[in-house]
């Protein structure tokens, strides 16, 4: 577990890193176009400016490294496929995150797996629960109750929960993602955290 959490922290964003030198650099939208008139350096570009982020935010779904590794790949797969789809208007980053995203629940979906990882970071802006707070019990246990609660909330509810609260994604950017309206998501993030409480009360009843 340690060594898979160190590998994990090699693919975290580095905000003081950069795969660029200083300067100011071609947008995501003179990326895409570029890539749309045959330049693939330029979506280089665009790979290694999100590549990391895409790989920590499938880790909230996925426990295995290597799988997550393998669904970003795909992800950037099917973005170059339909690169010509991508509507110029709209902001790229959303657009990737939500095919990764989709390729993920799809990844579950096949296999039938309801085992989603979660860890809470210390980033999270709005936690709504401080379960250490009111559980004396070792922090380790702790988080295999979180996920074993996270679990249990349905696929729709958790999935704004983790792009909120764990990959703190604004509201704007989880309604792109998920192609949603951001009333929707704003309700739907509300609804998660309600079940969740209640879930993390009960549990104290069934020990």
């Amino acid at each position: 577990m340690q060594s898979q959490a160190r590998r994990l922290d090699d693919h975290q964003l580095d905000d003081a890193g950069s795969p660029f030198e200083s300067g100011p650099q071609p947008s995501d939208a003179r990326l895409v176009e570029e890539t749309r008139c045959g330049d693939r350096e330029a979506f280089g570009i665009l790979v290694q400016r999100y590549e990391r982020r895409l790989i920590r935010v499938l880790m909230r779904f996925v426990r295995d490294l290597d799988v997550a590794e393998e669904l970003a790949q795909e992800t950037f797969i099917r973005v170059y496929e339909k690169l010509d789809q991508f509507d110029p208007s709209r902001r790229f980053s959303p657009w990737l995150f939500r095919i990764g995203v989709n390729l993920t629940l799809d990844y579950h979906r096949k296999r039938k797996r309801r085992k989603w990882a979660v860890l809470f970071t210390d980033r999270s802006r709005d936690r709504w629960i401080e379960p250490e707070q009111a559980d004396p019990r070792p922090e380790q246990d702790l988080q295999q109750e979180v996920r074993m609660v996270i679990d249990q909330i349905p696929e729709k509810y958790r999935t704004v929960l983790i792009l909120r609260d764990m990959e703190n994604f604004s509201t704007s950017e989880i309604a792109a993602i998920l192609d949603r309206k951001e009333a929707t998501i704003r309700w739907r993030l509300a609804e998660a955290r309600n079940r969740f409480q209640e879930l993390w009360e009960r549990r104290k009843y069934t020990d």
